[in-house]
């Protein structure tokens, strides 16, 4: 009877054992398997991020960089304006391009990750001259050629804003355009009321 039992034992404890050795055999199988699947995965996620980049036509393409570097141009020169001015109706206005200029940049960074659009990471050449040149002025001369430099700017901003808001085929950098075009055509009103000019 004990050996009836003991071989009974026996018998259960190998069918076990070979029940678990397989399981986790076939689990090792699955989780190759499943690690496989899971970088095939990723490969084809990332590839698709890829490939889901919205191509851009020229016109929006160009427009978004110009104003990317238009943008860092005026966060850059409301900072020296702070420093620099002697007005304080200078200063403030520069303050107000730090603040609202950096917050078109950021949306607008934002707007293009999904886009297939290279923003530039400094001004252009011409922007960057210009601010040298302002860059060796003090005082009250300073003070007379930035501000007659954000009229003229923001009169071209406004300009090329209201014809992406119309015109730019790529809906999201057409947002942009409409939602900034009334913060840069009220910087527009603050420079000429600064300047004393139309």
């Amino acid at each position: 009877m004990k050996k009836l039992i003991l071989g009974s034992f026996l018998l259960l404890s190998i069918w076990l054992f070979q029940s678990c050795g397989g399981n986790g055999a076939d689990n090792s199988k699955d989780s190759v398997v499943n690690k496989d699947t899971a970088a095939a995965m990723r490969t084809d996620t990332s590839g698709s991020v890829n490939k889901t980049k919205t191509p851009v036509d020229k016109d929006a393409s160009e427009f978004a960089s110009k104003a990317a570097s238009g943008g860092m141009m005026e966060v850059e020169l409301g900072q020296m304006a702070q420093q620099k001015a002697v007005s304080q109706r200078v200063k403030d206005f520069g303050a107000m391009m730090v603040q609202d200029h950096t917050a078109a940049n950021d949306d607008l960074k934002s707007r293009v990750s999904s886009l297939n659009v290279a923003l530039p990471s400094m001004v252009n050449e011409e922007d960057q001259k210009e601010m040298d040149k302002l860059s060796k002025k003090q005082g009250k001369d300073f003070d007379k050629a930035y501000m007659n430099m954000m009229l003229d700017d923001h009169k071209k901003d406004v300009a090329e804003f209201r014809k992406a808001a119309d015109k730019c085929t790529e809906p999201s950098l057409k947002n942009f355009a409409s939602k900034t075009l009334p913060v840069l055509e009220k910087h527009l009103d603050s420079a000429k009321a600064i300047t004393g000019k139309h």
